[in-house]
């Protein structure tokens, strides 16, 4: 989308010294600029071509619970630890500053069996990639991810075997 680029603001060592985090929030106080972008992304064939969005802790739910009403498709989250009650399905993962682990409520994948994954950015593609096994590990399809912001020099794009729409590149 032309000029989404002017509300992402760019935070240097942060969280930890020698990362430049991309902040999405601009776009969200924007709302003829959110609509016009949740609008762009709810039109894509992997929306189109999921039963459910699952959406990613936290930046992830803005775009994805927006599109889910959009499309008028189930939303299921993927969260951070201790944040979801009942039988989980988790897993580990790596991302460029640390180690994580997501959690999926085990009752909510039952329902559906094929998503497409909603984030806000893709960096290494950590975080999008443990979603991805979860999904797989308990055999559902993975439509495509749709990604706010690609940061193309960490080359996370490289690391899933699925189609991938971002709205913006750095």
């Amino acid at each position: 989308m032309k000029g989404l680029k002017e509300f992402i603001d760019t935070y240097k060592d942060f969280p930890k010294k020698g990362v430049d985090f991309k902040d999405v929030l601009g776009i969200i106080q924007e709302p003829r600029i959110f609509k016009e972008l949740i609008l762009k992304m709810s039109s894509s064939p992997i929306i189109k071509n999921a039963e459910a969005i699952i959406s990613i802790d936290a930046r992830g739910f803005i775009f994805g619970s927006a599109i889910s009403l959009q499309v008028s498709k189930p939303m299921i989250v993927a969260r951070k630890p201790g944040k979801l009650p009942g039988e989980l399905v988790e897993k580990n993962y790596s991302l460029e500053y640390g180690k994580n682990t997501l959690s999926i409520q085990k009752k909510a994948l039952q329902k559906y069996s094929s998503y497409a994954i909603v984030d806000d950015l893709l960096a290494t593609g950590g975080t999008v990639n443990c979603v991805s096994k979860i999904l797989e590990s308990n055999n559902k399809e993975v439509t495509g991810v749709l990604i706010v912001i690609e940061l193309m020099k960490l080359e996370g794009k490289l690391k899933l075997n699925y189609p991938i729409e971002s709205s913006i590149t750095f």
